[in-house]
């Protein structure tokens, strides 16, 4: 039997990268999957469906989950993968810099979540998943904004695993917390910024999209059902 058959799963940030390779893994194992993204997104794998979704509209986001639940009649799994960089040194970061990672990377998070919890709060079960990042965990120059980001979905990821399990029910809450990992952008950066990266991974290497996907296809399945409020590193070793 596959490791998600039946479940309804939705994605955020999932028209390319990591978040595609999620969605793609999870439609293999049976779910099925709504990817969202604030491009048009297309796909060929069976069993995923494209969204278009701003996760910074509430409104919008409040019609998606509607429109879902009505479809299909309940949401399993929300992976919250949705994130954008603007990065410079601090005395350089702009305010609108700031505000617009913020507000893509954590505050996104936070109104999906919100939009969803209800859904699984009535059924008693599901599994949130946030993206988190290395950088989230161990800081890193130029990118205070995606840092205060990445290390509040941790924190949020914590915080409701307590809320949602409160009174018995079965929801669990994690991240994952992926290194450099080889997407499309990462292919545009020369070889003698990612060689130090490299260097600093126990494992020599950047990951692979697909090396994440099946760290969040196991936090998504029964197979840890008895994980909650955990933050999994997925990095080969990496030390910023």
């Amino acid at each position: 039997m596959k490791r998600l058959e039946g479940k309804v799963a939705v994605v955020t940030g999932g028209a390319q990268g990591i978040g595609q390779c999620i969605s793609e893994t999870f439609a293999r194992e049976g779910a099925k999957v709504i990817a969202v993204d604030m491009s048009d997104l297309s796909y060929t794998c069976e069993n995923v469906e494209g969204y278009k979704l701003n996760v910074t509209k509430r409104s919008d986001i409040e019609q998606f989950i509607a429109e879902t639940v009505k479809k299909y009649g309940h949401i399993d799994i929300l992976v919250n993968n949705a994130g954008i960089t603007r990065d410079a040194l601090v005395n350089k970061m702009t305010e609108e810099m700031w505000d617009l990672v913020i507000d893509v990377n954590l505050k996104g998070v936070f109104n999906l979540t919100q939009a969803v919890a209800p859904v699984m709060l009535e059924q008693k079960t599901g599994s949130i998943i946030n993206i988190a990042s290395v950088v989230g965990e161990y800081g890193n120059v130029g990118q205070s904004n995606y840092a205060a980001t990445k290390a509040g979905v941790i924190a949020l990821a914590k915080t409701w695993a307590k809320e949602f399990s409160r009174k018995g029910e079965a929801i669990r809450v994690n991240s994952v917390a992926p290194g450099y990992v080889n997407t499309e952008m990462m292919k545009t950066v020369p070889d003698k910024v990612l060689d130090p990266i490299r260097a600093k991974t126990m494992l020599g290497r950047l990951g692979e999209p697909q090396e994440i996907a099946n760290a969040v296809l196991f936090l998504a399945s029964d197979e840890a059902s008895f994980i909650t409020g955990h933050n999994l590193s997925v990095n080969g070793g990496l030390r910023l």
